[in-house]
């Protein structure tokens, strides 16, 4: 392991903000017909389960829709990999005077112009010296030995910084300058639009909503379970699979956050259990709204997640319940209520033929 590495002269972004500025830039150089090789290759720094890797699945996503083009993605965990594996296997040649290496299996890629290879290349900084050097070509030049990556591939660079508690040697300054760097950093209000899009259990968006500080960590030595947002999406899925509440998985979610945000987790939950049902609320038949700030927080997050399930079949009116009741939230929890709805794509156009909504946009324009 190396002496801590301080990134105090390095860009901080969220992953949202990461994918953006790399969707943009890509899209710009696409249709610009600039080779991909020409622009240099980013280098995503961060402690574990922050979203490094989800962040390149969603920038592969928003090139593809921002191109029309099919985007496919090759993960690469260099720590599982020797320098060999990089560049291939030898073989002799047919006179037996030279040898060829033989590509291998993950560089293949289709080099039609509809397609873009992003090709990522997560761990690197666990990997061992040997094959960073090996690195070297793939992130400055696209070549493997004596292998050429096609024009249409994206190079995307991913590790752990040497602070993190987890496997990382310092990177050779030689590599460090082949690389354009971003430190990614976590943020409440980004992974939740994530969350609530890729339908994460409402009780994990609600409970983290009223503790944002709970997202993200930084682990003790001696800490083997700690939350961060992959964990959370650990939880989401216990939850979702076993139907049970959360104080019956106690041991499993311990498991992936520690015992001691599980127990905090598990007394919010039980604390709100009695609030108003979701579905009389949908059906404008609720004219109930709690008092405490956690309930609320817990009753958002489960209206937000009941509307995002049947979003295709929600009629008008069940939706002119949802944004009637919710209109009178206290400011502070209707407007994220509201972003929410809005990030639905499959629900924006029905969203703005709500009255309710557009009464409420009119009313509170100053928290928008």
């Amino acid at each position: 392991m190396s002496v801590e590495n301080k990134n105090t002269n390095l860009p901080s972004v969220t992953v949202t903000g990461m994918v953006r500025e790399l969707a943009e830039l890509y899209q710009s150089a696409d249709r610009m017909g600039t080779p991909f090789r020409l622009v240099p290759t980013p280098f995503l720094w961060g402690p574990a389960g922050i979203g490094k890797s989800e962040g390149v699945r969603q920038l592969a996503e928003g090139l593809r829709r921002r191109t029309g083009k099919k985007v496919a993605v090759t993960d690469v965990r260099l720590l599982l990999y020797s320098p060999v594996d990089l560049r291939g296997v030898p073989v002799a040649d047919a006179n037996r005077q030279f040898t060829n290496w033989l590509k291998p299996r993950v560089f293949d890629m289709p080099e039609g112009r509809d397609t873009i290879n992003l090709l990522f290349l997560d761990e690197l900084s666990a990997a061992p010296q040997s094959v960073q050097a090996a690195a070297y070509q793939i992130c400055l030049d696209r070549t493997v030995g004596e292998h050429r990556l096609p024009e249409n591939c994206i190079v995307i660079a991913a590790g752990n910084r040497t602070t993190d508690q987890s496997v990382a040697y310092k990177m050779p300054k030689a590599l460090c300058n082949r690389l354009m760097h971003f430190e990614i950093r976590t943020d409440f209000e980004s992974w939740r639009e994530w969350a609530v899009q890729n339908g994460v259990d409402s009780r994990v968006v609600g409970y983290l909503s009223f503790n944002n500080d709970k997202l993200c960590l930084e682990p003790e030595s001696s800490d083997i379970a700690y939350p961060t947002p992959r964990s959370w999406v650990f939880v989401s899925t216990l939850l979702g699979v076993t139907k049970r509440q959360p104080a019956e998985l106690h041991q499993l979610i311990s498991g992936c956050v520690g015992t001691d945000t599980a127990v905090e987790f598990e007394a919010w939950c039980k604390n709100n259990s009695d609030m108003p049902p979701v579905a009389d609320i949908i059906a404008g038949r609720c004219r109930i709204y709690p008092k405490r700030q956690d309930t609320l927080y817990a009753l958002s997050s489960s209206l937000v997640a009941a509307v995002r399930e049947r979003a295709e079949r929600i009629s008008g009116q069940e939706l002119e319940n949802v944004c009637a009741y919710a209109s009178r939230f206290p400011p502070d929890f209707a407007f994220p209520f509201f972003k929410d709805l809005n990030c639905l794509e499959t629900l924006k156009l029905k969203l703005m033929k709500c009255s309710s909504f557009q009464i409420w946009i009119a009313r509170n324009k100053r928290y928008l």
